[in-house]
């Protein structure tokens, strides 16, 4: 065998053995080197076989399969760089995606630990993945991308089925086949059907014209879903941090975690300090959980990071998470019921009754009239004749009758109430967008309408956000924007230590040598350029020279944070960064500018003190830096220390206000809201930027209108009841503080809309009546909290807000007003004539093609009119403003009252006055009450201005569905008059129709004169006690 092996070696390597055999200078004997030879023709051959196997894999093929067995901490994949090879060889995504959700930390060991996992997924803790967009393809493809199967929406064909669902619709549906029946069965094939074939298709039209209207509106909720979830994640690809969307994720990426944030995929905990997460939204569990390195270092998709920050490396994405295997299976519901359709829908439940017992009443005369034969045909002949009238020429007149009042019932039931709000919704949800407000929750778009009290931000929604700092105060000096070098350089020192590892906030210096970037909130990036530009800080040396021991995060709740470092040398070091009064109060000492540490006597603390309120008069936002060197055995038990600190100085950063932001307070005033500013920083920084915004004028700058949140929360429930009316601005507020001033307001009965940002915000944003969370500085947990998301963080979109809030209820009562006028007019004209000549004047189809008009033409024309500014000078509506108000009674009633005369004088001296035929009176009274409803949308579209063509041009919609409603109308009667049940009218005719239709407008301009009381109009009919 030896023999033989030798021989393959020689004949596949040439020389090789000779040389290979003289290697050793230990003589061999025959026998060891024929083994020798063995070894390595065996390992040579091995090496040609996995050769030829990748070969073979390129081909895509495999003739053998070839397994190589090497140690994981040896690093298996040894491209660090990226370069792709197939995952799958090496990592088991089952197993993964059970490592995380089963938090099986000898699964995490199996892999080599985090650094052996991280080398497994070819990524890098400190760099991330390549951001190659072929890599990035290929992870994709080895791991899944970060999105999950969504149930298919609701197409077209489920509102059509779900439209005929409805009671009315389906008895109409039963007349229309009966009708139809014994139609042809009378009078043939040719003639028969038109009765019960119109009666299908204006019942079909109906049902088209709704469904496509719900469909489209299921299709725009559907995208702006799309939009709420499509959240920005911070990572780092190529060293670099960046913002990237969370359907991009991959699998190897480095997120960075902040308080607030949610955690975007199944992943491993990497670094970080005091993180916390809270998995309700998995698991079920209410407590909050610690996730560290050790014990456990496992991070859930879905979880929301309550304290702390962290970097985690994704292992798993999309539908290989549970939370991805959770949301796939969650079907939207769009059936949402706002307060406002829920209001409607009694409304409409109510007049349903009313048109039912009309109808009922209208069925009982009809039917008595007509079997004892009071009731005559088209030639003036009785119809029932006793025991000899056929019995199919019964039928058809019972069931005429019971259709005619089946109709009634159709036209008094407004079933386009509800599709009204639905489409002003709709419409205003996509306006809305456009300028920059996202609605999370349909009942936020009403209610903001009806707010009386704003409370907001400070930072970012009033002002900019774009911090800058431009004054240093160091020991008894203070600098503007060019900063002294005289400082020491022992303080520099200091500084640098206690920006560069008290921060959450990054710096990359691109290779390339272009621009420095810096990541982080408005505030961390401010002070890390200040640091690198004007004190020469440089990150990466500091990094390489201290070691990060301990980190106590920021919070809104002690308005600091706190680090712990040591030296190459051991020397352990206390840094606390925060609000400047309260750091202030930590210490008992202060460097000099020359690096002298002198003791804090009362009279320099208050200079401080009086440095501090300085510069937050001009404005600017303080924060004051501290530090202590202390022992090694001090430091054990991680508790920061917060005594006897030294101070090293204060930086003032300006954040300029909005320059739209006091022209939009101005407008929410004028429109009877009041705005209130809640804020964390000092009460001086407070006043400043809430004089400066309009919020309060230079002589209401007192201690009744200005508070701090401590002051509020220790007030009594009663003293906070009666004193937060009066109250402006609250500064230095806790979430606490927040909540509590939200109730108090809402307890004295104002609809209360709340602005936040943080993750603390959440449960003010919760107990307020709209929430409105930032889109830019706000947090997953705020934006979940709220109802609305500004997307750019502007008080001026708050406002928009306000406005639009205002024309979605406007527009709701616009539509009401419309079509109780013609609800009224039709119920009293059909029960009047039914009851005294045993007929009503318009048949099925007409009354079907007048619902038509109402509640779906109608409705689009009357709920998608914008705001105007008029809007904002009228009263907020608060909680207890009735739907129907006192001007909407004074604007149906007279317009009811003139259609019912005016129709009741042409069905009973209509031939006699324009001396016609039975058909032609019968289309008169018919085209009179359509043309009437066309002028009455006109006067509908303002409820109290006698100016309704105003702005009418803007609004091409509008125009459009007036001209088709009168087009259709046209083609009914000249065309279709089978169909109809109409005849042709001259043109002489048509002006009469007109001319009494255009009668509405001088009666709805004068009746706008008319005084109305402030009492509710409804509450004259109940009975008293």
């Amino acid at each position: 065998m030896a023999s033989k092996l030798k021989s393959s070696a020689s004949i596949y390597y040439g020389g090789v053995q000779s040389v290979l055999l003289t290697i050793s200078t230990t003589p061999l004997t025959k026998s060891q080197k024929k083994w020798r030879v063995a070894c390595i023709v065996v390992y040579i051959s091995l090496s040609l076989a996995k050769r030829a196997g990748r070969s073979a894999k390129r081909a895509r093929f495999s003739p053998h399969a070839v397994v190589e067995i090497r140690p994981v901490a040896a690093g298996l994949i040894e491209d660090s760089r990226g370069l792709m090879m197939n995952y799958t060889e090496v990592l088991d995504q089952t197993k993964l995606t059970e490592m995380v959700k089963n938090k099986t930390l000898d699964d995490l060991h199996s892999f080599g630990g985090i650094e052996g996992l991280v080398k497994l997924l070819k990524t890098s803790m400190e760099n991330g993945v390549n951001q190659d967009e072929e890599e990035l393809r290929k992870r994709r493809v080895a791991f899944g991308s970060n999105t999950y199967v969504k149930p298919k929406p609701k197409g077209l064909i489920y509102f059509v089925i779900d439209a005929f669902r409805d009671p009315t619709i389906l008895i109409l549906l039963a007349c229309a086949a009966l009708s139809l029946a014994f139609g042809i069965r009378e009078h043939g094939g040719r003639k028969g059907w038109y009765e019960g074939g119109s009666i299908f298709v204006a019942v079909f039209l109906v049902v088209v014209v709704s469904s496509a209207s719900n469909f489209r509106q299921e299709r725009q909720f559907d995208k702006l879903s799309k939009i709420s979830n499509n959240i920005m994640i911070d990572v780092v690809r190529e060293g670099r941090r960046q913002k990237v969307s969370i359907f991009d994720v991959v699998a190897g990426d480095i997120v960075i975690l902040n308080i607030g944030d949610q955690v975007p995929a199944d992943g491993v905990f990497i670094d970080g300090h005091s993180f916390q997460v809270d998995e309700s939204s998995m698991t079920g569990e209410s407590d909050y959980l610690d996730v560290n390195s050790s014990h456990n270092p496992f991070l859930l998709s879905g979880s929301k990071v309550v304290d702390g920050y962290s970097r985690m490396v994704v292992t798993s994405v999309g539908m290989n998470t549970a939370w991805g295997e959770m949301m796939s299976s969650i079907t939207r519901d769009s059936n949402e019921q706002t307060p406002l359709q829920e209001r409607l829908n009694r409304l409409t439940s109510s007049i349903g009754k009313v048109g039912l017992a009309v109808a009922s009443l209208v069925l009982i005369v009809m039917l008595i009239r007509y079997f004892t034969g009071n009731t005559e045909n088209d030639k003036g002949v009785k119809e029932f004749k006793g025991s000899d009238k056929d019995l199919n020429d019964v039928f058809n007149s019972v069931l005429r009758i019971v259709s005619a009042a089946v109709t009634i019932v159709v036209v008094a039931i407004p079933e386009g109430l509800p599709l009204a709000v639905t489409l002003t919704l709709a419409y205003s949800m996509k306006r809305m967008m456009v300028d920059q407000a996202m609605v999370r929750k349909l009942s936020a778009c009403e209610t903001m309408g009806s707010a009386t009290v704003i409370c907001t931000d400070k930072t970012g929604t009033l002002t900019l956000n774009q911090m800058k700092v431009t004054k240093f105060c160091v020991g008894d000096q203070v600098f503007g924007q060019e900063f002294s070098s005289s400082i020491a350089r022992n303080l520099v020192r200091l500084f640098h230590q206690g920006v560069a590892f008290n921060t959450t906030g990054t710096i990359y210096k691109p290779k390339s040598g272009s621009a420095v970037e810096y990541s982080g909130s408005p505030t961390e990036k401010a002070i890390l350029s200040w640091a690198v530009q004007d004190l020469g800080m440089e990150i990466e040396t500091l990094k390489h020279e201290y070691a990060v021991l301990h980190v106590e995060t920021f919070n809104s709740k002690k308005k600091r944070s706190g680090v712990l470092i040591k030296n190459n040398d051991d020397d352990h070091y206390v840094h606390w960064k925060g609000a400047a009064e309260m750091v202030l109060a930590m210490c008992s000492n202060y460097y000099e500018i020359n690096g002298e540490i002198e003791s804090m006597s009362d009279e320099k603390r208050a200079q401080f003190e009086r440095t501090i309120q300085g510069m937050a008069a001009s404005s600017l936002r303080c924060i004051a830096f501290a530090c202590k060197r202390t022992k090694h055995d001090q430091t054990t038990n991680k508790n920061l220390s917060e005594q006897d600190l030294t101070l090293l100085g204060i930086v003032g950063m300006k954040d300029p206000c909005r320059s739209g932001a006091r022209k939009a307070i101005q407008s929410c005033r004028a429109a009877g809201v009041d705005i209130k500013m809640i804020t964390g920083d000092n009460i001086f920084t407070a006043k400043a930027i809430a004089t400066e915004c309009g919020i309060l004028e230079q002589d209401q700058v007192t201690t009744r209108v200005v508070i701090e949140g401590i002051e509020f929360r220790n007030y009594s429930d009663e003293e906070r009841r009666a004193r937060v009316e009066n109250i402006r601005v609250m500064a230095r507020s806790s979430p606490v503080d927040k909540l509590l001033f939200v109730q108090c307001l809402k307890r004295n009965g104002h609809v209360v809309a709340v602005t936040g940002d943080g993750t603390n915000d959440a449960p003010a944003l919760k107990e307020a009546d709209i929430g409105l969370s930032m889109g830019i500085q706000g947090t997953e947990v705020a934006k979940e909290s709220s109802d609305i998301v500004i997307l750019d963080d502007d008080f001026s979109s708050v406002a928009t807000v306000l406005r639009w809030g205002r024309c979605v209820y406007n527009n709701i009562q616009k539509f009401i007003q419309f079509q109780l006028t013609v609800n009224v007019a039709a119920l009293v004209v059909n029960f009047i004539a039914a009851v005294s000549a045993g007929d009503v004047p318009l048949t099925t189809v007409q009354l079907l093609w007048v619902n038509l008009i109402m509640d779906t033409l109608g409705a689009l024309a009357l709920a998608t009119e914008r705001p105007t500014e008029e809007l904002m000078h009228n009263r907020p509506v608060g909680r207890v403003e009735p739907l129907i108000t006192n001007v909407m009674w004074r604007n149906i009633l007279p317009q009811a009252l003139y259609q019912i005369t005016v129709l009741l004088i042409l069905q009973f001296r209509g031939k006699s006055i324009f001396n016609v035929e039975e058909g032609v009176k019968k289309t008169l009274v018919f085209n009179t009450f359509v043309l009437c409803q066309v002028f009455n949308e006109f006067n509908a579209r303002s409820l109290e201005k006698q100016n309704v063509f105003k702005g009418i041009l803007k609004n091409r919609l509008f125009i459009g569905i007036i001209g088709v409603t009168i087009v259709l109308q046209i083609v009914m009667v000249e065309f279709l008059k089978d169909f109809a049940d109409t005849v042709n009218l001259s043109l002489e005719e048509w002006g009469i129709c007109v001319a009494i239709a255009a009668v509405t407008w001088p009666i709805g301009w004068i009746m706008k004169l008319v005084p109305v009381a402030n009492k509710p109009f409804l509450s004259y009919l109940k009975f008293r006690e």
